[in-house]
């Protein structure tokens, strides 16, 4: 598996990681006041779904500015 495939992976398990965050963050609020654990809970998992998103955006123009083949993966 090569680098981009990694990625990719970790953005699709990262998803997961922030859906559930958020869903336990509303779950939370609807019993009472939730600990301020909870409500910043989703914010690690947001930043790292933002960089890794980036990344997977500027491949394609990365590879255009490297004047390289598109890859079966970027396609």
């Amino acid at each position: 598996m090569n680098w981009n495939m990694w990625i990719r992976q970790i953005h699709r398990w990262l998803s997961i990681a922030f859906t559930v965050t958020v869903i336990a963050n509303f779950v939370t609020m609807g019993l009472g006041e939730p600990p301020v654990w909870v409500v910043y809970s989703p914010l690690l998992p947001l930043f790292l779904l933002l960089f890794t998103g980036l990344y997977m955006f500027m491949l394609p123009y990365a590879m255009k500015w490297r004047g390289g083949r598109p890859t079966a993966a970027m396609k």
